[in-house]
C-alpha cells in the first residue's frame, strides 16, 4: 500500500470497530479481504495505522465516518432470521428488527436461521470484541430439545468436551429439565463456535430439534418476547464488561 501509515495513529480495525462497523475480529476479516481502502488505495493487511482527522477510510467504496456515540440494544431473535446488519441473498435479518433505530448497529455472536434467544446488537467494537473473544470465556445460557432421552454417560461427554474439527471443546454444564419422548436441556457454553450444540449433540446421537439463547453472561430477560428488543441499562452494561 502506498499510502502515509502514522505511527502514532489509529489501528485501521480500532477505527472500523469504533465506528460501529463490526467487531475488532470481524474489521480484521474486512481488511484482509481487500474490502477496505486508505485515501484510495486498497489495504490487505493488518496492523496499518491512520490518522482520522485527515485520513479517508473507505468499505466497498463507502466513506466511513469516526465513532459514534455507542448504543446497546437486547433482542430476542426470532427463528427465521439472519444473524447480520445485511444478507447478499435477500433473507430477512435481525437488524431488520430494529425499528426506529437510527445508529448503525451490528449483531454480538452468532444465533443461527432456524435457533432464537437473545442477542446483543450495538456499535461498541471493544465491548463486542470482549464478549466474543475465546480468551474471555464469557458464557451463554441456552435451552434446547433434543431427540430422544438423553443418557448421563453422554451428558458427561459434553461436560468434559469432545473433538470439533481437531480441537476439544471447553468443558460445558449440562443440566436435565425433562425428558419423555425427548429431552430437555439447559446447557452453558464458555466457547462460541459455529453451530457449536446442534453439532455436538449430532456427533452424540441426539440431534437438536429447538434451541434457544436465555442468557448472554448476566444479561436475561424472561418478559423479553420474540421480535421485541430494548435498550440495555447502565448496569446492564457495566455487568458484560465485568463479565467472565
Amino acid at each position: 500500500m502506498g499510502t502515509r501509515e502514522p505511527s502514532g495513529g489509529l489501528r485501521l480495525q480500532k477505527f472500523l470497530a469504533g465506528a460501529g462497523i463490526a467487531s475488532r475480529r470481524e474489521a480484521e476479516r474486512l481488511i484482509l479481504a481487500g474490502r477496505v481502502e486508505v485515501n484510495g488505495q486498497p489495504v490487505d493487511r493488518l496492523g496499518t495505522r491512520i490518522d482520522p482527522e485527515r485520513d479517508s477510510v473507505r468499505l466497498d467504496g463507502r466513506r466511513i465516518r469516526g465513532a459514534e456515540q455507542h448504543v446497546y440494544y437486547l433482542l430476542h431473535k426470532p427463528r427465521g432470521y439472519i444473524t447480520s446488519a445485511s444478507d447478499p441473498e435477500g433473507r430477512p435479518t435481525v437488524v431488520q428488527l430494529l425499528r426506529g433505530v437510527r445508529e448503525r448497529v451490528f449483531p454480538v455472536g452468532r444465533l443461527d436461521w432456524g435457533s432464537e434467544g437473545l442477542l446483543i446488537l450495538t456499535n461498541d467494537g471493544d465491548l463486542a470484541q470482549r464478549l466474543t473473544h475465546p480468551r474471555n470465556h464469557v458464557p451463554k445460557t441456552y435451552r434446547i430439545k433434543v431427540r430422544g432421552i438423553v443418557p448421563a454417560e453422554v451428558l458427561q461427554e459434553v461436560r468434559r468436551g469432545i473433538i470439533l474439527d481437531g480441537r476439544r471443546t471447553l468443558p460445558a454444564e449440562v443440566r436435565r429439565i425433562s425428558s419423555q419422548q425427548n429431552s430437555w436441556l439447559e446447557v452453558v457454553l464458555h466457547e462460541g463456535r459455529k453451530n457449536q450444540l446442534r453439532r455436538i449433540f449430532e456427533r452424540l446421537g441426539h440431534p437438536v430439534q429447538k434451541l434457544r439463547r436465555i442468557a448472554i453472561g448476566p444479561i436475561r430477560d424472561r418478559l423479553l418476547a420474540p421480535g421485541r428488543f430494548r435498550a440495555l441499562t447502565a448496569d446492564e452494561i457495566r455487568r458484560l464488561r465485568e463479565a467472565r
